[in-house]
């Protein structure tokens, strides 16, 4: 980082104000996501923005392309009555040098089918660059997810 204070002074700028509003749209977020309403997941996204969640797989870039990528990986559920839940937790943030804020997060995806037992899987690490637009609204930029499983 260009300004040269340590990340302990960089996240002192980020007030509890902003610490909540990233919090609350990642909520609406992941409520989006595990609903499968992928155009609205896609729109929590800047036009330019890329997604990357999958070990091995190129990112997801633009809006529609992150859509046809979440329609094709959920492919993978047709017919398996599952639900998914994305938990997000020990949200970091800390402000970037060209004014966006860069948050890195624990992620838990929480799969359960009708009658069994929520099954853990996979423990991530979520890597995003956030921006705020001109309207105040929150955009996630890029998206890179670690998966834990594979170090």
């Amino acid at each position: 980082m260009t300004s040269g204070r340590s990340p302990a002074e960089r996240a002192a700028r980020v007030t509890p104000e902003l610490y909540a509003r990233v919090q609350h749209f990642y909520a609406h977020q992941m409520q989006a996501l595990d609903s499968l309403r992928f155009e609205d997941y896609a729109a929590t996204f800047t036009e330019d923005g890329t997604f990357q969640h999958s070990p091995g797989v190129e990112p997801a870039r633009t809006r529609p392309g992150i859509v046809a990528e979440l329609v094709e990986f959920h492919k993978r559920f047709d017919g398996d009555p599952v639900q998914r839940r994305h938990w997000f937790g020990h949200v970091a943030l800390v402000p970037g040098p060209d004014g966006e804020l860069l948050s890195t997060t624990y992620a838990l995806v929480v799969t359960v089918r009708p009658g069994g037992k929520p099954e853990i899987a996979p423990s991530c690490v979520v890597h995003d660059v956030l921006v705020e637009t001109e309207d105040d609204t929150i955009r996630t930029r890029s998206r890179r997810i670690t998966h834990d499983q594979m170090f």
